[in-house]
């Protein structure tokens, strides 16, 4: 790729610009099924199979070095600022760098590599309760004051490292799943945008 082919150009920022809002909306919107504490640990698996779409669209129309980072991030840092630890921004970064990589191997180009990398961002929700057991007096704190002593109890029963493994699988399936009904839904676009 030639450098102008590979910087992000204004455009690219508006660009993930807007599909961070498309997403966060829609996480958002998933997210309310955390409001049962047991649904709460599907919600990563659930989002992840909502979410394949978008990330797979948004992929086809930024092909550049870094732009997956970015969007990937806009999420974790919007999260931070409504209220989560600085764990859930740390993850997600470290997350989007392996995605990225994963994206890269495939010169931006692959559908494969990029369904891969998807699925690798999916589990960036598991960094929300994954701060119940690194950070879990902060945690509670948090979330008794958001959804009350009723509700915190209970979702501390829910998570222990079992438990989070499985939201882990959860989270992995959903953006297989996600991965290949964005690829089945958008494959006029990949066709369009040349990612084979």
């Amino acid at each position: 790729m030639s450098q102008s082919k590979t910087r992000l150009e204004v455009r690219d920022l508006v660009t993930i610009g807007v599909f961070g809002v498309i997403y966060f909306v829609c996480m958002f919107a998933v997210g309310m099924m955390g409001v049962v504490p047991i649904l709460y640990l599907l919600y990563p698996m659930v989002f992840g199979v909502v979410g394949g779409p978008i990330v797979l669209l948004f992929m086809a129309k930024v092909q550049k070095p870094w732009a997956l980072v970015i969007f990937g991030m806009i999420t974790p840092i919007i999260m931070f600022l409504f209220g989560h630890t600085l764990l859930v921004p740390g993850v997600a970064l470290v997350t989007m760098l392996v995605a990225e990589g994963i994206r890269r191997i495939g010169k931006y180009r692959s559908l494969r590599y990029n369904m891969l990398a998807y699925v690798v961002m999916a589990t960036i929700l598991c960094s929300s309760l994954l701060q119940m057991l690194v950070m879990k007096a902060r945690y509670l704190q948090l979330t008794e004051a958001e959804m009350g002593r009723e509700y915190t109890e209970a979702l501390e029963k829910l998570i222990n490292v079992r438990n989070l493994g499985l939201v882990y699988l959860g989270a992995v399936l959903g953006g297989t799943v996600g991965a290949f009904l964005g690829r089945k839904l958008l494959k006029k676009h990949f066709e369009k945008a040349g990612i084979v």
